[in-house]
């Protein structure tokens, strides 16, 4: 039986009763340990971040200044998560806040100097990461697993 075969049997959807379940075929579990996996590799290379705060800096660097709010959506954080995010990445100089000009209540989050040479340096580990992650898998693999996965996301 191939891969592809074991992986159809895998998400085959059919009546079964309870003793039929098993956690190591759930879909859940599987990309939990995927991203345990991710994580370990992601923190091989770049110790000094988190991946949401790599994600914030480099979403930054994409975009240019970006409200709090905004900056949350596009890196899909909720607003408590991305503030908090923010909140470190300002502490260590990496982004700065200022006032929205017509409507004070909205924050604006930039790159600082640093933070735009953080994430320049960073990229390529980023990359790298990219494909330490995807290694096991052929490059048709990928770019099918990859189209999956955008269309759970």
């Amino acid at each position: 039986m191939s891969g592809e075969d074991n992986l159809l049997k895998l998400v085959e959807v059919e009546e079964a009763d309870d003793h039929d379940y098993h956690l190591q075929e759930q879909v859940g579990f599987i990309l939990r340990k995927a991203h345990q996996r991710h994580v370990s590799i992601f923190a091989a290379h770049i110790d000094d971040l988190t991946p949401p705060q790599f994600a914030a800096l480099a979403k930054l660097r994409d975009v240019g200044e970006t409200s709090q709010n905004q900056l949350g959506t596009l890196i899909a954080m909720d607003a408590a998560t991305v503030k908090g995010v923010i909140d470190r990445l300002k502490a260590r100089g990496l982004v700065d806040l200022s006032k929205h000009e017509v409507d004070k209540r909205r924050l604006l989050v930039n790159l600082t100097a640093e933070g735009r040479d953080a994430v320049e340096r960073l990229i390529p580990l980023a990359r790298q990461i990219t494909q330490e992650t995807l290694a096991p898998l052929s490059p048709k693999e990928i770019a099918i697993f990859m189209k999956l996965l955008a269309k759970l996301a």
